[in-house]
């Protein structure tokens, strides 16, 4: 069960062919799927240039069942758009899962006669001890990958009592209305597998620490930053325990594939603003309210943007 769930962590790391021919749109059906899109309850930007609409809504990983949003608005946003743009996708094939098996040791333990202390200072795994009372797993001896898993979507209860994702809405609607849908980018398996297994527990450290707070701020932290999400709180979001780690551990938070990600965003988001009609793109809420961010990017590109404000 533990080598599954690391395969299952390693396809959840990433929130998962090209645009077609834009159709003829009359402003009045754009103004429409603008107009289902903030009635939907997920922060959103409306970016213009010319004949072409960028809609960016900001997306965090697992919304809570008690969380009130309207997934029917946005999936009838989905299915007027002309086309949907979504995140990544890892593609790991049954031999990227045979070698995650194999060498899932180097994945679930620390180093032989290693643990959590030979790493952390006393005060940080003093503070990571505390929290073994909250988790059947050992956070001193299993792997920092293991143990930043169990931190941020164990203790926080992140991925237990979920109702419906963003994306998940969207999907279901452009499949429904047939609209044009592609991905930002696939991933590929063996590369995620070689980035894991060569990562140090050392390169681990900032992203256990960040972990820790996040995991002390438990479910009461974890909702906040949902309710946050809800009244278009952006920067709450983003000061959020919870979303700071995300955004600083792995992969996010590694200069070279933070670095791929992001700037697969702001490619794809400039090829769909060099298009006329409306694309919907469901992102991450970190690449677009970050600071240097593709909202940023783009207000200094000279873009017109339209949404709730995304920084103090």
């Amino acid at each position: 069960m533990r080598v599954f769930g690391v395969i299952y962590f390693c396809l959840s790391l990433f929130a998962a062919p090209g645009f077609v021919c834009a159709q003829e749109v009359e402003p009045t059906e754009v103004d429409e799927v603008i107009v289902e899109v903030r009635r939907s309850g997920a922060p959103t930007w409306e970016v213009t240039r010319g004949g072409s609409t960028l809609l960016l809504v900001g997306t965090i990983q697992a919304l809570p069942k008690s969380l009130e949003w309207r997934a029917d608005a946005l999936e009838r946003a989905a299915e007027r758009a002309d086309r949907v743009l979504y995140s990544h996708i890892a593609n790991v094939s049954p031999a990227d899962i045979l070698r995650l098996i194999w060498r899932s040791g180097t994945l679930t333990r620390m180093p032989r006669g290693k643990t959590s202390a030979d790493y952390l200072s006393p005060e940080w795994n003093q503070r990571l001890v505390a929290l073994d009372a909250l988790t059947r797993d050992d956070l001193t001896r299993q792997s920092f990958f293991l143990t930043r898993t169990e931190l941020l979507f164990g203790i926080t209860k992140l991925n237990r009592d979920q109702g419906a994702s963003v994306e998940d809405a969207v999907r279901r609607a452009a499949r429904r209305g047939r609209t044009p849908s592609q991905r930002v980018s696939e991933v590929r398996g063996d590369e995620i597998i070689d980035a894991l297994l060569t990562l140090s527990p050392e390169s681990w450290v900032t992203c256990i620490q960040l972990g820790i707070v996040a995991a002390e701020a438990g479910e009461a932290g974890m909702l906040e930053r949902a309710a946050a999400w809800r009244r278009f709180d952006v920067p709450a979001v983003m000061e959020s325990p919870l979303e700071i780690a995300m955004t600083e551990c792995w992969p996010w938070g590694d200069p070279e594939w933070g670095a791929l990600l992001r700037s697969q965003w702001l490619a794809s988001a400039e090829s769909a603003l060099a298009q006329d009609g409306t694309t919907l793109a469901v992102a991450p809420l970190r690449v677009l309210a970050e600071p240097g961010g593709l909202l940023d990017t783009l207000k200094a590109r000279g873009f017109e943007i339209v949404g709730p404000g995304w920084k103090r």
